[in-house]
């Protein structure tokens, strides 16, 4: 039954709310979690795919039912086709059933004993300056004016005021939640791309093993169309464009990809699924009083895939061991949850920033470079770029500049 008063109120229920969740209640703390959507895990919003290292990383069990298909390995087209080929000797990587993952993600919260309500729409922040009274049944406690110290939101019951020590938003890359913390603000296009995907059925693929990821101004602007296989004939087909394109929609763009492919047009559409992809621009402070943001929320996000399944849950599970602190304390200042900033910036922010990095230098490129970047990978062991390790694709730009200004040179 939902109370008046927890210690921790999370907004959102996908991988970074329930992470953060469970966390908590691992804790000792009591949390409630409120998300909007009728259905825990809809609509997804994502390729679907999860690396093996990230699974091993987080120590994730995750159940056969989540699991669509592994991976073992992925194509990499150019614009002008060619082709590098990125294989493993087993599983690197799955593509999961987003909707069934969360709802597990949701159910391992709820069982450790966070409270999850569905169909709950948190609509607005209640601050310090809110009046409290013992009538309430809630003990009363003195915040400063800008102090976040609640949420309203409307259930299927009614709405209802919430009172907590610690908000956590977790409610996407729109986060209404942050924006009202006075956290959230407009962003720059070119860190935000748009993506739209449709799940396929009746397909002819490759091999149902392996991603395919292709490249080329003209089918995706400064982006990439892919195909995730989930059987031998079903896959979700999708593309992620810069959202500073001015012209064609990233619909416009897979429609494009699909009809020029025979192994695909005459495939049929079971799902459709779009929106606006973080892709850096990471948030120095992620915290203010009473409040910090975790997951798509504060672009937590790998750049260059645009992944944020692993980097959700590493967040969560990072944000709960900094609000437990805070609740023993009873500190629930900017200052001190600035603890949170620090963990994550040493831990992944830089990591990620130089991410980041790798991707500006590949957006910047036209479609002549592509093929000659591909020229150059072909044959390079690509195993740790892969595994999300930049330096190595360093290097080999490196070698790919090089090779243009020899180029230059000859011409």
């Amino acid at each position: 039954m939902l109370k008046d008063n927890y210690d921790v109120i999370v907004v959102g229920a996908g991988p970074a709310g329930t992470s953060t969740a469970k966390a908590c209640v691992e804790h000792g703390l009591s949390v409630a979690v409120f998300d909007r959507s009728n259905e825990i895990g809809t609509p997804k919003r994502c390729g679907e795919g999860l690396s093996a290292n990230s699974v091993k990383r987080l120590k994730l069990n995750i159940p056969s039912r989540c699991i669509a298909q592994k991976i073992y390995g992925a194509y990499v087209y150019a614009p002008d086709g060619k082709e590098v080929k990125i294989k493993f000797s087993g599983t690197d990587g799955f593509i999961l059933e987003r909707k069934v993952f969360d709802k597990w993600l949701a159910s391992q919260a709820a069982k450790a004993g966070a409270e999850i309500y569905c169909k709950s729409e948190v609509y607005d922040l209640i601050k310090g300056s809110a009046k409290r009274s013992e009538s309430d049944g809630i003990a009363k406690q003195i915040f400063a004016d800008d102090y976040t110290c609640g949420v309203k939101v409307n259930t299927i019951d009614g709405k209802f005021n919430i009172f907590g020590k610690i908000v956590v938003a977790a409610d996407g890359v729109e986060s209404l939640t942050l924006r009202k913390a006075g956290l959230r603000t407009s962003k720059s296009p070119l860190l935000v791309d748009s993506g739209f995907q449709y799940e396929m059925a009746g397909i002819q693929m490759r091999d149902p093993h392996m991603i395919e990821l292709f490249f080329g101004n003209k089918i995706a602007y400064r982006g990439y169309c892919w195909i995730f296989p989930k059987g031998k004939d079903i896959a979700n087909v999708g593309v992620g464009i810069s959202g500073a394109n001015q012209g064609k929609r990233a619909k416009d763009y897979l429609d494009d990809f699909i009809e020029s492919r025979e192994d695909l047009k005459n495939g049929s559409i079971i799902e459709m699924n779009g929106g606006s992809i973080p892709v850096g621009g990471f948030m120095k402070n992620m915290v203010a009083d009473g409040i910090l943001g975790v997951g798509d929320a504060v672009n937590q996000v790998n750049p260059i895939h645009g992944g944020g399944i692993s980097e959700s849950i590493t967040a969560g599970r990072m944000a709960g061991n900094v609000i437990k602190k805070s609740v023993d304390e009873g500190d629930y200042s900017a200052k001190f949850l600035d603890e949170y900033n620090r963990v994550w910036w040493k831990e992944r922010g830089k990591h990620l920033q130089n991410a980041e990095k790798v991707r500006k230098a590949f957006e910047n490129m036209n479609d002549d470079q592509l093929n000659d970047m591909a020229s150059v990978l072909v044959g390079e062991d690509l195993t740790d770029f892969a595994h999300g390790k930049t330096a190595k694709l360093i290097k080999i730009m490196l070698k790919f500049k090089m090779k243009g200004i020899v180029r230059k040179m000859k011409g």
